[in-house]
């Protein structure tokens, strides 16, 4: 039973509208305008009931099942305004649909709302066909006759798929483009020597084939001679002969390339050996740099040049796409994508969340638990909402406003007719959250385990299975993440989670946590045992599973919609050149590689292959040594725009301007520039390199979308253009860090090495030339001081007294020392910190002033607000601080609240979900050198239960509980859940020495000296110390649980007393206390109760929320075992009260109290 706060007089006078609402019910598609009415009359009798019962005592009765038909959350009034909106075709077209388990393809209403528009007739004579391409792969096919390229055997044949503007679905097949490489010329090679190269190279590859199943006999289709120049270093000598090597399959271009390194004997002479170049680049990119075609860009073929598969009255298409043809790859005409080429075309987007039914205390596992419900919104991209809202499930559900509700009886036949659906909604985007790593292989495995044949042909391509491969990603930015790979042949899967893991830093990446941190939203956070229970209840527990399964998948188009996702992935795939699907499964480099291929094809240059090695580090960027303090007087910030790049361009460093021989290139000492770390480039006058030309056209971009930005009035597009310009300069500064990465394709340490030792000279250049202006002798009120200097910007103190003054000092200064440098380098006035408070390297915080009349912000870098492996508590406490210092400028307030918060800490006030830490496991535990305290807490859990267990990748949440003295720290770490289910006491010295004093100390000895130790870590705050008793421990099955007295807490004789007899006399006193106790844990219950009601939108049922990144969850936890130790004190009394109170015995289990 549950027992729930409900409005007694409510329930019995509104009979007649429970009786309407019931026939609506029936009848949903009917009658949801009446079912809107009855909702609306009750919501508006509920809160005039509520707002005049006044603030008499709280009636705790059990709802009747009856009382869950009438209640609805936000989120279901929401959808119900979804569905008010849409126009009435849609409503009349749902009316004939039957929620059976039908074949949904029978259903011609539902395939006129879930596919697409049909597309007009064309006519290949007349008609072009134009669309926006989203991806791009290729295949190994038969060529097709009147093609270009090879014409026997076996070829590459390029897809591109898209959408028109019209909304129909495109598969272009491109055909004749084959891959190539080059390698030099060998000396007085002749054209007539190109057959016997070609023979020579084609024997070896055959030779060196493992095995030959396609039984080719021409690997290698044609040599030619071209004029092409090595992009790597400058030779006054310019082009040279090279050659084509033309290939039938991209397999072979690896394979002829270490042939060729290796050494072969074309000519009867010695063996020769060849440096090759372009082998290692892939064959999408340069299908597209060759036919000028960029990421999601416009795409024409011309009439008479292609040849229709969809025509009427044939079907000769291999895939699912409404129009399907074949070109020759010399007839597709690019558009840039500037403006009228700059639109989008309307692609649809399906987010969708499963829920599974597993086993007690298991997690699921597809072979053993069934999915029982699969949630779904399709949205077109520039629409606001869902056009498609529907949820299938397993066994009956009652209706859901705004949304449609397909049951089934059978797990097998919803699996197919979901897979039904995903292939007639035919979307070109599909997310959710998890979705590549749980759902869709979920999904798959399930359907193979039930034998549903016609459900792994989930792409386009029709006879494509749809598989699951492991994979694992390592990089710099995100560690090592353990993924899941599957083929859905032109569609885009856009994983959310993956998106936020790679673009924003957070402390969790739950969907909880994430909606809450973007769209300050939350959401019920069901626990995978609690779903079963669920599912096995009525029809209408299942409907309230199915509301939390639409939710879920309703919010990644939220916050896909929020950070513009989308867009600013399709604007960076147009800028960069690269396919959208490259942005999701790639790194940096790839971006680098594309633009810097297209600016070789423009210049005859070519790309060598080049082996990883690895070589010395070199020196990075400049830290001025900082004047730590606190600065009451405002300090001026001035950086340098784009840094890096900006070098680069004004001292043209690249690799085709490296000079590495000035004899032999006969240059004078005018045509090259010496770097400070002692390299050559040749300068623009005699070449322009070729990354100063990329950068040019990245900032360029960037530029547009910061005048964008400051016309821009809306905060939230505001927002979005931040974002993406950041991405633009995250491109621009990717550049210098891909000549820089070693393991890479194209390094280049003299570039990397110039680039800093540039930057290192131009910010000491800066405090000298700052230093050396601004003083008393030339007419400044105070001499100026540099006191902290990092890679691209310098903090100075002009000595004045306002934000004004030190706002026209910082502009005069950064103009002063902008005309010292090479164009484009430049130094800006940005910012005004005041006042300024500077621990150390990296590590500052300030008042953020860009107008002089109030600050924007407090900004803060490098201290503990801002990091992700502290606990909130030191966060919130630095936070706090740094507001009292800073704001307030209040010392004396600011350490006095820090000692408050030690003494509460000590004396275990602090609530558990403050002493959170989380880490991620970026290894296997046998990689990690030493022991850490996440990694073995995984492993314990994983132990417990190995289905909800943390992944490589996932950050795992930890406290730090108590043990003995010797325990090493990583042996404490326990899960928080666990920790207080069995009263676990907390190490909370630990979490002094280890987590908040060095924090604290670094913003409080600029301030109090060489006293703030003594001040903040010792004295009367820190001498009481409270330790609870936990459940369990080494000792715990051997003790025996003896009674104590209620007042003094000394054992009792007889285990049926409530005191002992020295306290007798004040029996009735102690037992107004305890009262007093249980009324303020009831109360406190009732009001995180009340919250998480409000949380999950209704007021009526029981909370089954079980989130972990909602500090609610963890107080609503501790107060209910709180409520429960002090009601067993309770019971143990026998003086009666004055008000007549009674207990549910099943208290213990349901934790709620009925009150009559």
């Amino acid at each position: 039973m549950v027992y729930n706060l409900y409005l007694d007089n409510f329930c019995t006078a509104d009979h007649k509208f429970r009786d309407s609402l019931q026939i609506a019910n029936r009848f949903p598609c009917r009658h949801t305008k009446l079912q809107r009415i009855i909702y609306k009359i009750m919501d508006t009798k509920r809160k005039s009931f509520s707002s005049s019962q006044g603030p008499s005592k709280k009636v705790f009765k059990k709802a009747s099942q009856e009382d869950d038909d009438f209640e609805r959350s936000n989120f279901e009034e929401e959808l119900a305004l979804m569905d008010e909106l849409e126009e009435e075709f849609h409503a009349q077209s749902l009316e004939s649909l039957e929620s059976t388990g039908e074949d949904i393809d029978s259903s011609q209403s539902a395939n006129a709302k879930w596919a697409r528009p049909p597309p007009a007739e064309i006519n290949t004579s007349t008609d072009s066909v134009v669309f926006q391409q989203l991806d791009i792969d290729y295949y190994i096919g038969q060529p097709v006759p009147g093609m270009s390229g090879c014409q026997t055997g076996l070829v590459p044949i390029m897809r591109i798929f898209g959408v028109s503007m019209e909304g129909n679905s495109i598969l272009c097949h491109v055909h004749g483009f084959l891959p190539y490489f080059f390698v030099p010329a060998p000396q007085n090679f002749q054209r007539s020597d190109c057959a016997k190269f070609r023979e020579i190279l084609n024997g070896a590859i055959i030779s060196d084939m493992k095995s030959n199943k396609e039984n080719i006999q021409d690997a290698v289709l044609a040599v030619e001679i071209v004029q092409k120049e090595n992009i790597y270093g400058y030779n006054k000598d310019g082009k040279r002969p090279y050659l084509k090597i033309t290939v039938v399959l991209p397999k072979f271009l690896p394979a002829a390339g270490r042939l060729l390194e290796n050494g072969i004997r074309w000519n009867g002479s010695d063996m020769q050996t060849f440096p090759v170049f372009e082998t290692n680049i892939n064959f999408e990119i340069k299908f597209m740099v060759d036919t000028k075609i960029v990421g999601c860009n416009w795409i024409e073929v011309p009439p008479k040049k292609y040849n229709l598969l969809t025509a009427s009255g044939q079907r000769n298409s291999t895939s699912r796409c409404q129009i399907e043809l074949e070109v020759d790859w010399k007839n597709l005409v690019s558009h840039e994508p500037e403006g009228d080429w700059s639109k989008i075309a309307p692609v649809r987007i399906l987010s969708f969340d499963i829920e599974c039914a597993g086993r007690k205390g298991i997690f699921p596992e597809p072979n053993h638990d069934p999915v029982i419900q699969i949630a779904n919104m399709v949205i077109r991209q520039g629409e606001k909402d869902p056009f498609i809202r529907n949820v299938f499930t397993l066994n009956s559900c009652a209706p859901i406003i705004g949304s449609q509700v397909l049951s089934y009886q059978s797990e097998q036949q919803m699996l197919k007719e979901w897979a039904d659906f995903i292939r007639a909604v035919d979307p070109d985007i599909v997310t959710g959250y998890n979705i590549q790593n749980f759902d869709f292989p979920y999904l798959l495995n399930r359907a193979a385990h039930l034998k549903v044949t016609s459900f792994p042909f989930l792409g386009r391509m029709k006879n494509i299975r749809t598989v699951i491969k492991d994979s694992i990603l390592q990089s710099r930015q995100m560690g090592k993440r353990q993924n899941k790979v599957i083929n859905l042949e032109g569609r885009i899967q856009f994983d959310l989670l993956q998106i936020l893991v790679r673009d924003y830093k957070l402390r969790s990446y739950t969907l909880n946590a994430v909606s809450y941190h973007f769209l300050q939203e939350q959401k019920e956070d069901v626990q995978h045992s609690i779903i079963t229970d669920l599912q096995n209840g009525n029809d209408q527990t299942r409907r309230r599973l199915a509301v939390y399964c639409l939710k879920d998948a309703m919010l990644p188009l939220r916050l896909m919609e929020k950070l513009m996702c989308v867009i600013n992935y399709m604007e960076m795939a147009r800028v960069t050149g690269v396919p959208l699907s490259y942005l999701l499964s790639r790194g940096q480099q790839i971006k680098v590689v594309s633009q810097l291929l297209r600016k070789a094809v423009e210049h005859d240059f070519v790309i060598p292959t080049m082996k990883t090695e690895i070589g010395d580090d070199f020196t990075g960027a400049t830290v001025i040594e900082p004047l730590k303090g606190y600065y009451s007087d405002p300090i001026s910030t001035l950086d340098f725009t784009s840094l890096y790049p900006s070098i680069m361009m004004a001292h043209n460093l690249c690799y085709s301007t490296l000079l590495q021989s000035v004899v032999r290139n006969q240059l004078n000492p005018d045509d090259f520039i010496k770097t400070p770390s002692e390299n050559l480039f040749v300068k623009k006058s005699v070449r322009k390199g070729l990354l100063p030309e990329i950068l040019e056209h990245l900032l360029s971009a960037r530029k547009k979308a910061k005048n964008d930005l400051k016309k821009e009035t809306d905060p939230f597009k505001k927002k979005v253009l931040d974002g993406r310009q950041l991405a633009l300069k995250i491109s621009a500064n990717s550049v210098y860090g891909f000549t820089g990465a070693q393991v890479g394709k194209l390094p280049c340490l003299a570039i990397s090495q110039s680039v800093t030792a540039f930057g290192r000279m131009m910010i000491e250049k800066t405090k000298e030339l700052v230093e050396k202006k601004y003083i008393t002798e030339n007419g400044y009120p105070h001499n100026a001081k540099v006191i902290y200097g990092d890679t691209d910007s310098v903090m100075v103190n002009f000595g004045v007294k306002t934000v004004k003054e030190a706002m026209e000092l910082g502009r005069e200064a950064a103009t002063y020392v902008s005309s010292h440098f090479e164009k484009p380098i430049n130094l800006e006035f940005e910012k005004v910190y005041y006042p300024y408070l500077l621990i150390n390297k990296k590590r500052y915080a300030g008042l953020y002033f860009t107008k002089p009349e109030i600050h924007d912000k407090m900004d803060c870098k490098g201290i503990e607000t801002v990091r992700r492996d502290n606990c909130p508590l030191v966060a919130n406490l630095i936070n706090t601080c740094l507001e009292k210092l800073l704001i307030d400028r209040d010392p004396k307030g600011a350490t006095e609240y820090a000692k408050q918060t030690i003494a509460d800490l000590l004396c275990n006030r602090i609530d558990i979900s403050q002493l959170v830490i989380t880490k991620e496991l970026t290894k296997t535990d046998k990689e990690y050198a030493a022991k850490q305290a996440h990694v073995e807490l995984a492993h314990r859990m994983k132990k417990r239960d190995p289905g909800s267990a943390p992944n490589l990748g996932d950050r795992v949440p930890y406290v730090i509980i108590a043990a003995s003295k010797k325990t090493a720290a990583y042996l404490k770490s326990e899960d928080p859940i666990y920790v207080l289910e069995n009263n676990i006491p907390i190490d909370t010295q630990y979490y002094l020495d280890n987590q908040i004093s060095k924090p604290l100390l670094r913003i409080f000895e600029p301030i109090l000296g060489e006293k703030a130790e003594s001040i903040l870590l010792c004295g009367d705050h820190t001498r009481t110390k409270i330790v609870v008793t936990s459940k369990i421990g080494a000792l715990t099955a051997f003790t025996k649980k003896k009674a104590t007295c209620v007042g003094c807490r000394s054992l009792l004789d007889r285990e049926d007393e409530a005191v002992c007899a020295h306290c007798k006399p004040k029996e009735s006193e102690i037992y107004q206390t305890e009262i007093a106790y249980l009324n303020s844990f009831e109360e406190k219950f009732a009001r995180l109760w009340t919250e998480c009601q409000r949380c999950q939108g209704s007021l009526h049922e029981e909370i089954l929320c079980t989130s972990r990144d909602c500090p609610i969850f963890y107080m609503r936890k501790k107060v209910q075992k709180d409520l429960g130790d002090q009601e067993k004190i309770f019971w143990w009394s026998e003086q009666p009260s004055e008000a007549d109170v009674t207990y549910d015995r099943s208290f213990e289990d349901k934790q709620q109290l009925i009150i009559t």
